[in-house]
């Protein structure tokens, strides 16, 4: 009974290792085939950039602060609001700069009275003096009649002149004293919009503290910082594309309006202003890239359209010479218009699946599109 059994086991045996050296190929599962659209990446000569950072800010900007000492009895104005050219925006208790100008006043008057009491009085020693000049050639009057009266006219005139510099020296006094109650009021330098606002009734206001800020009205800047090695390629009206991170629509042209002479001698680089046209997405303190062109290079382009994120990852899919899909990672550099440029991933005249979206592709057999 065990040989029989034995036998049939090792007769089995025998089948199983007859069918593994069969000849017969294994068959494999077909790939699925799927319709797309295709692009190719190509090697292109495109503009050498170098990305500098910076903050949008108004063309002026002011912070006003009072130059007078006093408590704030009125603020006008809140953040946000619109303001005009000479607008009144917060006003100084004043009480004490109004005494100082209603004192400064009356000594005005005082000195203009006496001044015109010693004009009297000198146009009277003067007709007095012409009379007894001519009583001297008619020898009525003695040499000390004569000194008398000619010292008493010399002495009106002096006390005329006297006078009316002490008038002037009122009215300049005056005018100081109207000057330092104008400054009580803080007025906007130019039409624009309240951005901050430091200070309520109540506070107490000193030069130096500032107290509120106004941004000019009007198209803003980006002020980026720009390393000494690459000044030399930035010029005034110079046309830049920048890229306002934050905004619905992310790229604006901009023009260089102004480069600071002086360079930082810490970071050894120079600010530039670019001015930007008016736009309702961007607003004072936005963060913003300029691309600035230093010349031209050769990159590997292809369309930000079959580029895709997978989780953190950037990614394509690129066609086989079987026209299978293989996701592949990138690394990505700068954009220029529809096209993306590609650091590493891929070569020149590779084909990809434009806009792929979330569909997994990987293995699939991609027939283009016409």
């Amino acid at each position: 009974m065990k040989v029989l059994l034995f036998g049939c086991l090792l007769a089995a045996a025998s089948v199983m290792v007859a069918g593994c050296r069969s000849d017969e190929p294994v068959r494999t599962a077909a790939a699925r085939t799927v319709q797309a659209r295709v692009v190719e990446s190509q090697l292109q000569r495109t503009p050498a950039t170098v990305r500098a950072t910076g903050t949008l800010h108004a063309r002026e900007t002011a912070v006003l602060s009072a130059q007078v000492v006093g408590h704030v009895e009125q603020v006008l104005v809140h953040e946000g609001d619109s303001v005009r050219a000479g607008q009144t925006l917060a006003v100084l208790d004043d009480a004490t700069l109004r005494e100082a100008l209603d004192q400064a006043q009356a000594e005005v008057k005082a000195a203009e009275n006496q001044q015109a009491a010693a004009q009297s009085d000198s146009a009277l020693a003067a007709s007095t003096l012409v009379r007894y000049k001519q009583l001297q050639v008619e020898k009525s009057v003695s040499p000390q009649e004569m000194d008398e009266v000619t010292r008493h006219a010399e002495a009106a005139a002096q006390r005329v002149e006297s006078l009316r510099e002490q008038s002037e020296a009122a009215k300049a006094q005056a005018q100081s004293a109207r000057t330092m109650l104008d400054y009580a009021r803080l007025r906007a330098p130019f039409a624009g919009v309240v951005t901050a606002r430091m200070a309520d009734p109540g506070t107490l206001a000193s030069p130096g503290v500032p107290l509120l800020q106004v941004d000019s009205a009007g198209p803003l800047q980006l002020q980026v910082t720009v390393d000494e090695s690459v000044i030399g390629a930035v010029h005034r009206g110079m046309k830049i594309q920048v890229t306002i991170d934050g905004a619905l629509s992310p790229d604006f042209p901009g023009t260089v309006a102004e480069i600071v002479p002086a360079a930082d001698p810490a970071s050894h680089s120079f600010l530039v202003k670019i001015d930007l046209a008016p736009s309702n997405m961007l607003h004072a303190g936005m963060y913003g890239t300029a691309a600035i062109a230093t010349g031209s290079r050769e990159a590997i382009l292809v369309q930000r359209s079959a580029v895709v994120l997978r989780g953190s990852l950037v990614c394509a899919y690129v066609l086989d010479g079987n026209g299978i899909a293989q996701l592949r990672y990138l690394t990505l550099g700068a954009t220029h218009g529809n096209l993306v440029e590609i650091l590493s991933g891929l070569s020149s005249g590779e084909r990809l699946v434009d806009d792929p979206q979330d569909r997994d592709l990987a293995g699939t057999r991609i027939e283009a599109q016409p």
